[in-house]
């Protein structure tokens, strides 16, 4: 077994000879010591009225090394899933359609894919536009996107077969009024109807493989293309479903307009107000997290999620309530998420760091407040000439997103309005 010490001093397992039971009882004892040593460090603050530098770097140290094996927990609970490589993995009784493409990645032999295409008229595009992947791989493609893209995770994911997802939202519901039993029942306002536009963007990935590896029959073709685009595919995702500008690409949450709570109004993602510029207060800091949850209304709140980076999840696990309890608590079991105050934590690397009027903090249900629209059919092109004696394959898929409920979702800004 592969051993290395840690940050800590703490002995830390490689991630890919420790078990997952294993692990996660590793990462428990890392917490259980950062809270020992966070203990110590807040209570030579009220002796001292200044924490010992040894003691804060030796915070600092745990709470990194805390982050180090969140990070290896997850990725092992990742592999689980994941199918077992050759032939094993795969269906007794493979689809047409599949064992057609597993010719055509192999060796570039269009003949079966063409007459599907005469059979079934919209099953592919032919050579120039690339060839449908079959079921199989894509529902592959998508359950690996949904476990390593932070937003996809907890957002509403729609299927498509159309550029552009129109979707009628009702603002106000119909005017109602109480009556007497023989009185004139006058005609009442209608709701007010508005339509949302999510149009989808062409993401690309253009893994390269070698004839060798084409020629391998060992290797399944399936799970090879599904991992060497998903990282791509996940990051370019996390990043625009967060920032993105809606131009090429979906539209982030962070990229709509957002106003104070008191004065939010349809179309804009509210705010809390931290009082304090790029920072949350130093006098109870806890109670701005318990604005920001009873910002959103009871019925949201019932499948809320917290979402922020690694350097402010590692600030807020320092914080207390007022019985002294800490409001960030880890997984309870291997392959779940940590809590907040009760609700689940999701990590996204793209939302921004602590700064003054910044919002690196979100809060909200994103199941109906962010919508992720796919367009069915993932595109492969195979490209054996580009660069030789590599084959490229050049691999598609259009995703949208945007928010479709401005009320669903919630912002803590690091500043004093």
């Amino acid at each position: 077994m592969t051993e290395r010490t840690g940050p800590t001093g703490l002995e830390l397992k490689s991630a890919d000879a420790t078990g997952l039971a294993e692990a996660f009882g590793d990462f428990m004892t890392t917490f259980e010591a950062f809270k020992e040593a966070n203990d110590e460090k807040l209570a030579e603050i009220e002796r001292r009225l200044g924490a010992d530098a040894v003691t804060t770097d030796k915070v600092e140290r745990i709470s990194k090394a805390l982050d180090q094996q969140k990070r290896a927990l997850d990725e092992l609970a990742l592999k689980r899933v994941r199918p077992p490589l050759g032939d094993a993995g795969r269906r007794a009784a493979p689809s047409e359609h599949k064992a057609a493409f597993d010719a055509y990645l192999r060796r570039g032999d269009e003949r079966a894919m063409r007459a599907l295409d005469l059979k079934a008229m919209s099953i592919g595009s032919g050579a120039d536009g690339g060839y449908l992947v079959p079921d199989e791989i894509e529902a592959e493609i998508g359950k690996r996107l949904a476990q390593i893209s932070p937003i996809r995770a907890i957002a509403s994911v729609r299927q498509v077969s159309s550029a552009v997802l129109k979707k009628p939202f009702s603002r106000t519901g119909p005017a109602v009024g109480w009556v007497a039993e023989v009185a004139a029942r006058p005609q009442t306002n209608s709701p007010t109807l508005e339509e949302l536009q999510f149009p989808t963007a062409e993401l690309y990935a253009m893994p390269a493989a070698t004839p060798a590896l084409l020629e391998d029959a060992v290797v399944d073709l399936d799970q090879w293309i599904a991992a060497e685009i998903e990282t791509a595919f996940a990051e370019q995702e996390g990043t625009a479903f967060v920032n993105g500008n809606g131009t090429s690409k979906p539209k982030g949450f962070l990229d709509y307009g957002n106003v104070a709570e008191a004065s939010w109004t349809w179309g804009n993602i509210g705010y809390v107000a931290t009082g304090v510029a790029g920072a949350l207060p130093a006098s109870n800091p806890s109670d701005k997290l318990i604005d920001l949850v009873y910002a959103l209304k009871a019925g949201y709140r019932q499948n809320a999620n917290w979402v922020m980076n690694r350097k402010t999840q590692a600030a807020i696990r320092k914080l207390k309530d007022a019985d002294g309890n800490y409001l960030w608590q880890p997984p309870v079991t291997p392959g779940s998420r940590a809590m907040l105050m009760g609700f689940p934590l999701v990590e996204a690397e793209d939302m921004p760091d602590a700064a003054t009027d910044g919002t690196p903090i979100a809060f909200g249900d994103f199941a109906r407040g962010y919508l992720v629209v796919d367009r069915t059919g993932v595109r492969v092109l195979r490209d054996p000439y580009s660069t030789k004696p590599y084959v490229l394959f050049y691999t598609t898929k259009r995703v949208g997103g945007g928010v479709q409920d401005f009320d669903a979702i919630k912002l803590l800004k690091y500043g004093t309005t």
